[in-house]
């Protein structure tokens, strides 16, 4: 269980980005988080594994305050915290595989961290997880020889390398194409329904959230305006989520 408390984050340049919002995400959902760009999407889930610091309020991860934790013990939750970034967040000199082995580093000691060096078993549960990713035959290539699609299923096994109870996924169709889109949302969807992860996911298209998702929210100009089922969210709603002016747009 998740659990978001009167969340608050404040930028040193006085911009507002998340204003107490509290929801709780149960173990195996697939949540959406949904609002137009600015809305506070990026800063809740960089929030919730600490990437950005909270300004106030808690974050509960199996009752375990995530914002109570000195930066060690964060490091060790952030084991069981997987993370999906828009632009990829690759190191594009090096290899698929060595790009997939550093969810791993989390577990490693210090000395074998810093040398790269992973255990044998880790190199093969990484080629395991990418040949579940359709990637086999790309392990030893950079990763910037792959298309944007790929690179992107390279973030998902990295993030499955971590073993985690937790997915958080960050606009990750949004530089892609409408097929490319959902080919990425279907290997997501496998990591909650197969696995059993938990996926929050940022989203800007609803009808991928109506396809993928298990619930939502909705966040404008930083405050919760919207939670509950996908199919909850009718042409009102809508309007209240994403402005008056807002027209629904499909991915086909």
């Amino acid at each position: 269980m998740l659990k978001v408390e009167n969340l608050t984050k404040v930028y040193p340049n006085g911009t507002v980005a998340l204003r107490d919002v509290s929801f709780q995400v149960p173990d195996g959902e697939f949540l959406a988080v949904i609002g137009l760009s600015g809305s506070g999407k990026s800063t809740l889930l960089r929030c919730i594994n600490r990437i950005i610091e909270p300004t106030s309020g808690r974050i509960i991860l199996d009752g375990v305050d995530l914002t109570a934790l000195p930066p060690s013990e964060m490091r060790k939750q952030r084991r069981q915290i997987g993370m999906v970034f828009q632009q990829f967040n690759l190191v594009k000199r090096s290899s698929v595989l060595t790009n997939v082995l550093a969810g791993r580093l989390g577990y490693l000691p210090s000395y074998m961290s810093l040398a790269n060096h992973f255990p044998a078993a880790d190199h093969e549960t990484a080629l395991k997880t990418l040949a579940r990713l359709g990637l086999e035959d790309k392990a030893h290539v950079r990763a910037d020889s792959l298309s944007g699609g790929q690179q992107q299923r390279v973030g998902i096994a990295r993030a499955l390398m971590q073993d985690p109870k937790l997915i958080l996924a960050d606009e990750p169709v949004a530089s892609l194409d409408p097929v490319l889109s959902h080919s990425i949302m279907k290997h997501l969807e496998a990591c909650n329904k197969e696995d059993g992860i938990t996926i929050l996911c940022s989203l800007h298209f609803l009808d991928l959230v109506h396809r993928y998702a298990t619930s939502a929210i909705g966040l404008k100009g930083g405050q919760l305006v919207f939670q509950g089922l996908p199919q909850e969210i009718d042409d009102a709603q809508f309007k209240e989520i994403f402005g008056q002016e807002a027209e629904r747009v499909t991915i086909l």
